[in-house]
């Protein structure tokens, strides 16, 4: 038509069919999610490795505040701080050094307290302090007659007649404390357990801790940390030999009191574990207790670097290690030495 030039083409049967084809429609397909794969030298967080616990009692579930910082953040205790803030710095002093050593780039100053093994005294002194705040700042005087001083007294001596309003200072708290772990020969770990299961009893049983049940209520959680965190526990007769003036019995009474009120929870994860222990450090600074350090030196920095480079390998092999097969045993390999015993199921 016109100048319009057009080719034609005979169809055949093949053309014929492949015109006459339809494509079905394309449907849409979302692409399948992928996780991206961990890598080996990756550590999962502390949380991630554990059963998330929902409640709001501070020893069960790391992600709720710890009972004894919560009761230190009273509003003297807030002006305290900045009061000490403001006699503490160059200024109000006339100088321009400070009291406080800074690490800087020539020079690190690190104390000798990790969280694995913490220092024993510093430790004893934040646990009396944060024990110290919390009779201190309680609701109540809610108690259990099992844990009274005045029915259950710790030794012959008469108690004082003002024993339940009298507040136990920090140092005498401490003075308990290190009396009893110096002749028991305790760790620093066992302080921070005591304190978990402290503050648990303290949520379990809706009690308070006071002036009249502050030494009986520490005294058995010292005894259940070390009996759950030490390989060689000290058993109940030992402290009878500490504080003379108790019996074994009334001993046992309290162990197996304290652990009923507990539910017989004793478990203490390590990420709880892990937060009392930063919270007391914080608690410290707050409050003013110097924690000792020293400038690292060349031989510390190199135990350190070999230290976390065999903990880095032992980390990379665990996660990049595939798990083997458990390999059966058949009566060809069986031999007399390695046999096991039957188990008789009823």
């Amino acid at each position: 038509m016109g100048n319009n030039i057009s080719c034609v083409q005979k169809a055949s049967a093949r053309n014929h069919r492949e015109d006459s084809y339809i494509a079905p429609n394309p449907t849409v397909v979302a692409p399948a999610e992928t996780k991206p794969e961990a890598s080996p030298s990756a550590v999962q967080h502390i949380l991630d490795r554990e059963m998330q616990d929902n409640s709001d009692i501070p020893s069960d579930n790391a992600q709720v505040g710890t009972l004894f910082l919560s009761k230190s953040m009273t509003p003297t205790r807030k002006r305290e701080r900045e009061q000490r803030k403001t006699t503490d710095s160059p200024e109000a002093n006339g100088n321009l050094r400070w009291s406080k050593k800074f690490s800087s780039c020539s020079t690190i100053f690190l104390d000798d307290s990790t969280v694995s093994q913490p220092n024993l005294k510093n430790t004893l002194k934040c646990v009396a302090l944060a024990i110290h705040f919390i009779v201190l700042n309680r609701e109540g005087n809610r108690t259990i007659d099992i844990f009274d001083e005045l029915k259950h007294p710790l030794t012959r001596d008469p108690v004082p007649h003002d024993y339940a309003v009298r507040m136990p200072e920090q140092s005498h708290i401490y003075r308990f404390l290190r009396m009893l772990f110096k002749a028991a020969q305790l760790t620093a770990e066992c302080a921070i357990v005591t304190l978990i299961y402290l503050e648990r009893l303290l949520k379990y049983a809706e009690v308070d801790l006071c002036p009249a049940n502050w030494k009986r209520i520490l005294l058995a959680s010292i005894m259940l940390a070390s009996k759950v965190w030490d390989d060689q526990a000290v058993w109940n007769v030992d402290y009878c030999q500490i504080l003379r003036d108790l019996t074994v019995d009334d001993m046992n009474s309290l162990e197996r009191d304290f652990l009923a009120h507990l539910d017989f929870n004793i478990n203490v994860p390590s990420s709880v574990y892990a937060k009392y222990y930063f919270d007391l450090r914080l608690l410290a600074e707050q409050s003013g207790i110097a924690l000792s350090t020293e400038p690292l030196t060349k031989d510390k920095a190199a135990k350190l670097e070999a230290f976390s480079s065999i903990c880095a390998a032992k980390a990379k092999e665990s996660y990049a290690a595939p798990a083997q097969p458990r390999r059966a045993a058949s009566l060809e390999t069986l031999h007399a030495n390695n046999r096991r015993s039957i188990a008789i199921l009823s």
